[in-house]
């Protein structure tokens, strides 16, 4: 009998006897589903890419130790636990930097500073047309319009781990851009 034609029980019992052609069909048989929650809670293809790939990775290493009763169901759970725990260490990471780069820029504002406040906001400017579009019309509603990202997500019919990724990419991108005025 072919792997293919096995049931999800049948081929977490190979896969726990170390069957690599088990672990390849439960791969196939549900990479794309998983690609596709991950990549609707994430927004961006790589970042899905990643976490179904680590996924896979985990299920592998813990092969032995499985106690598996529905593996699709166990598959996306594992998927959206992932997916959660990778937006929140990206939040935090967005409002650590967010802090460090407010942080700078009030330092930065001495007297002879003030008057180069133009070309802050040239840079930052040219900055934010270096973004992709939908990453600058994010951060722009976040930050000058001062819309919270759920209201964002809304208007832009984004998820809010969406809206928070698109933030965090364009502050990346800002502190990058503006450490010359930091000194």
């Amino acid at each position: 009998m072919k792997h293919s034609q096995l049931s999800d029980e049948q081929l977490i019992d190979f896969l726990k006897k170390d069957d690599k052609k088990a672990f390849e069909e439960i791969y196939h048989r549900y990479w794309y589903k998983l690609f596709g929650v991950a990549y609707h809670e994430t927004g961006t293809k790589e970042e899905a890419e990643e976490l179904v790939h680590d996924l896979f990775e985990s299920l592998w290493q813990k092969r032995e130790q499985l106690n598996i009763r529905f593996l699709s169901a166990y598959l996306v759970v594992a998927i959206k636990h992932l997916t959660t725990n990778f937006i929140k260490s990206q939040i935090t990471n967005r409002k650590f930097q967010e802090y460090i780069i407010f942080h700078e820029i009030k330092q930065s504002f001495s007297t002879e500073e003030i008057v180069h406040f133009a070309d802050l906001s040239k840079a930052v400017d040219e900055a934010l047309q270096k973004l992709p579009e939908k990453t600058c019309e994010v951060f722009r509603m976040s930050r000058f319009e001062n819309q919270s990202v759920k209201d964002i997500a809304l208007r832009l019919d984004l998820s809010e781990k969406a809206v928070e990724y698109h933030i965090t990419k364009s502050l990346k991108v800002l502190r990058e851009t503006l450490k010359v005025y930091s000194n």
